[in-house]
């Protein structure tokens, strides 16, 4: 597969995420253009050298003249004006978005603008930094970058999708929009929350566990120093899914106080943890194996490629 699209792409948002794609995607081609609805990150990308506007119709009517890839890149609590303007200016472009839950974002979709042409898209990339100032154009490189595969995906659309990812230098991981939801709540959304509460035990009474801290809570702290109106929007526009993981995290943690309570130990709930970082360390430490016999297409490939991307493997 090309790991470029002939497709111009109009990317709405030029935060952490919009503004790195970008970048990225400028440095290889020219047919790349963008819009922050925020002047001063318009004028900072502008300066900077890059295609910019704050006048979105203009910016849409644009794309659907170049017939460009609408890529959303805002938070998914702005997204329902920005899609009722795609439907109005460029009613036949093909969309893709980078938010991080997709079953709200598919349903604005289908509720603002019947009849889109969407396929959604996740990178699993990104720091604890917002803006324009933040954005790196190799925050993609190795980035796993989920792209919807449905039964009634169209072929071209999704080609189209993960020619992007792959541009920007990810791979394309396949998955149906609630499976990608369940895993997000479960390694992105519930680590928000657990590392809430490891800063805000840690922190006490005292600044005295402040000074002694060091690299397990540095670490696990890390995504708590995310902008928090950036975590809301992201953890509760994913509430069904990550209710399921909160739960089991309290559950866990319940049965590991009790234990600890009872028998003065907390073997269950640590050897569990270790036996799954390790198993994260064997998937994480080797080379992503390539999604095969697959031609996208063919009868079932959709079906095909989510089978092979639950067993980890990514298409290339």
């Amino acid at each position: 597969m090309s790991t470029a699209t002939s497709r111009p792409v109009c990317i709405l948002g030029l935060g952490l995420i919009g503004g790195s794609l970008l970048r990225r995607l400028a440095s290889t081609r020219g047919d790349v253009f963008g819009y922050n609805r925020s002047p001063v990150t318009v004028d900072a990308a502008t300066a900077d050298g890059y295609d910019a506007s704050t006048d979105l119709a203009a910016t849409l009517l644009r794309a659907a003249e170049a017939d460009a890839v609408i890529v959303l890149a805002t938070p998914v609590t702005a997204l329902g004006p920005i899609v009722d303007a795609v439907a109005r200016h460029a009613p036949d472009a093909l969309m893709t978005d980078v938010v991080s839950v997709k079953e709200e974002v598919a349903r604005i979709v289908a509720q603002r603008h019947p009849g889109a042409r969407y396929v959604g898209g996740h990178p699993m990339a990104g720091t604890a930094y917002s803006g324009w100032d933040a954005t790196d154009p190799s925050l993609f490189e190795n980035a796993m970058w989920m792209v919807t595969t449905h039964d009634d995906t169209d072929a071209d659309d999704w080609r189209a999708v993960s020619a992007i990812a792959r541009e920007a230098g990810a791979f394309v991981v396949p998955a149906a929009n609630d499976a990608h939801d369940r895993a997000a709540a479960a390694i992105s959304h519930n680590p928000h929350l657990t590392a809430a509460v490891t800063a805000a035990v840690g922190a006490g009474e005292s600044a005295l566990s402040l000074r002694l801290a060091a690299g397990s809570f540095r670490d696990g702290t890390r995504v708590a120093g995310t902008a928090p109106d950036l975590q809301r929007a992201m953890l509760e526009s994913n509430s069904v899914a990550l209710l399921g993981t909160l739960s089991e995290t309290i559950d866990r943690l319940v049965q590991a106080r009790d234990r600890l309570r009872d028998h003065g130990d907390v073997a269950p709930l640590v050897e569990a943890g270790h036996r799954a970082r390790l198993r994260y360390q064997e998937i994480a430490g080797t080379d992503p194996q390539p999604i095969t016999d697959v031609r996208i297409g063919d009868d079932g490939w959709q079906a095909e490629l989510r089978r092979q991307a639950h067993q980890a493997r990514v298409w290339i």
